[in-house]
């Protein structure tokens, strides 16, 4: 397997396991993993918040652990990078707002290099227009999003994921273990025991 090198796209109040169970996920297999935050540096860290599903109409909301960003946002060349990962929580309505941001997720979108998007991510991948013709999941609530974008939304049991060519994406983090098998089949990382 050959290492790839792969971007986050983060910001404060992130889903806390949908940053850090992809980060360390494709560290364990080898890859090269740079997380960044618009107007932040390598060593500063980001707010993160845990979204759970305790019976109400939407998800609860509590404190999640600080994460130290090891790159530049400043510095980030989308050229550089074999893949993006977008995770989900309340930064995708932060970091839709960012022209760079977007033109870093259409960079991957033109080029037909892997997307991992979940949850509130579709919100990013929305902003960015590179959703038309395209099929993807994401949290019930951005739905409408989807379509508004152009995008077919697929509907999926919390713990599934879906692949539509480059585009990886899931509802939410129960689906971590199928959207991760699906985001490194995409990649071409193999695993051998």
């Amino acid at each position: 397997m050959s290492q790839k090198k792969i971007l986050i796209l983060a910001g404060d109040y992130v889903e806390d396991y949908e940053l850090m169970v992809p980060y360390q996920a494709l560290l364990m297999v080898g890859h090269q993993v740079d997380v960044v935050c618009p107007d932040k540096k390598a060593g500063e860290s980001i707010r993160t918040a845990i979204h759970d599903f305790e019976g109400d109409q939407t998800y609860s909301e509590k404190p999640g652990h600080n994460f130290a960003l090891n790159a530049t946002f400043s510095q980030i060349e989308a050229g550089k990078y074999d893949a993006l990962v977008v995770p989900g929580g309340r930064a995708p309505e932060y970091l839709r707002l960012n022209p760079k941001v977007i033109e870093i997720v259409r960079h991957f979108a033109s080029t037909q290099k892997p997307i991992a998007a979940i949850c509130h991510g579709a919100q990013l991948l929305a902003a960015a227009d590179v959703l038309k013709g395209r099929q993807c999941s994401a949290y019930p609530a951005c739905a409408p999003e989807v379509r508004l974008a152009g995008g077919e939304f697929i509907e999926l049991e919390v713990t599934q994921a879906h692949r539509d060519g480059n585009l990886v994406s899931a509802p939410a983090w129960p689906a971590h273990p199928a959207w991760l098998a699906l985001f490194l089949a995409a990649l071409g990382t193999q695993i051998v025991l």
